[in-house]
């Protein structure tokens, strides 16, 4: 095969166990927008997709009747992306448009989300584009209660599915939905038997838009204005004792989700020091980061920044803002048991604002950790 391949968007699939990933997997893949799709789950035998093999290699490389193909993870998951790169550039396999990792339901996503964003040569040739996330709606609240993994998936997703909806009760409805906004204000929370659901749209989250090969920031941000609104009203529930209809405390009230919105271009250095500290010292508190930033020495073509915990992509320059109006730099972080307050004096004192209030955020930009930078 002549010339680069283009970079392959990753989706990852996840949710605890009993949650109904392999029924949402099974519908979406009838979608034939999903065609020439990888779809790499732990264990084959897991999935229920029988009905749908035409032929099974030594390898773990299955090949599907509507051209998808299924990959057993034998090994690293790095691997596998290695050895699906590898196929498409020797022809053994046509170009993907996508692939999708199904996680176990004990999974931890940071892992999963690190090894799409921390390897050189993988991150070279897919980008990872967003995570959606599979609760049950009879028994997801004493799930996320339970079980921090539970709770980690929630917190990190772009697109939440609630399944089995039929079987649960209204309030036992409101009440999921309130603790799944709690933990995740900003992700849209859709009914897994609806037709938003089963449709291939349920994964193009906006990180990597392969129709046009740029990230679709305006999608993929959601409207930080709003969720600032949100953020806003959250804090001042939880410091003032603002009634919820469940205990926030059940399931972690160290986990938040809030934007940071700049008007000025960022000089280079300075992002780079403000990311380099930030993941380096409190990287295991960093669930995700995503951001479009204006950055001073190109302020017309911003930089896309994503990041899980240490661990971050590559920044790509976008060719020119999405909205022409609107060139603000906004950054939307899902912290754990990180302060906000602490993260926004932090980023202002390398922007030009120190905060005479809170001095250690001061302190730690005079003595930055000799980390490998993040490059713009």
């Amino acid at each position: 095969m002549n010339g680069p391949l283009p970079v392959v968007p990753v989706s990852i699939l996840t949710g605890f166990l009993g949650a109904g990933k392999t029924t949402l997997l099974n519908r979406l893949l009838k979608d034939p927008a999903l065609a020439d799709t990888a779809v790499i789950i732990n264990e084959f035998g897991d999935v229920s997709i029988d009905h749908l093999l035409v032929e099974a290699s030594s390898d773990g490389v299955i090949e599907l009747s509507d051209g998808c193909l299924c990959c057993t993870v034998r090994g690293e998951l790095v691997d596998t992306l290695a050895d699906l790169m590898d196929r498409m550039q020797t022809g053994r396999i046509k170009p993907l448009q996508r692939v999708v990792i199904e996680t176990t339901g004990l999974a931890d996503p940071a892992p999963v989300l690190q090894s799409v964003l921390g390897n050189p040569v993988i991150a070279q040739n897919f980008r990872l584009d967003g995570v959606v996330t599979v609760v049950d709606a009879v028994n997801g609240a004493q799930t996320i209660a339970s079980h921090v993994e539970a709770l980690k998936q929630v917190a990190v997703a772009d697109r939440l599915v609630i399944s089995k909806m039929g079987l649960a009760g209204k309030e036992q409805l409101e009440a999921l939905c309130d603790i799944l906004k709690d933990l995740n204000p900003r992700a849209p929370i859709m009914d897994g038997d609806g037709q938003e659901a089963g449709r291939a749209e349920l994964f193009a989250c906006g990180l990597y838009d392969p129709s046009t090969k740029v990230a679709d920031v305006g999608r993929w941000l959601q409207d930080e204005l709003d969720g600032d609104d949100h953020d806003h009203d959250h804090r001042h529930g939880h410091d003032h004792g603002h009634h919820h209809h469940h205990d926030v405390n059940r399931h972690g009230s160290d986990i938040r989700s809030f934007s940071i919105v700049h008007d000025r271009p960022i000089e280079p250095m300075a992002l780079e020091m403000f990311i380099d500290l930030l993941r380096s010292a409190h990287g295991e508190k960093l669930l995700r980061m995503k951001a479009i930033v204006a950055v001073a020495d190109r302020p017309e073509r911003p930089v896309v920044l994503h990041g899980v915990q240490t661990v971050f992509h590559a920044p790509e320059r976008l060719a020119a803002w999405p909205d022409p109006a609107d060139r603000r730099t906004r950054m939307v972080l899902i912290t754990k048991g990180l302060e906000e307050a602490f993260v926004r004096d932090l980023f202002d004192a390398f922007t030009g604002k120190p905060r005479v209030d809170r001095p250690d955020a001061q302190a730690l930009t005079d003595n930055p950790l000799a980390v490998p930078g993040v490059k713009f």
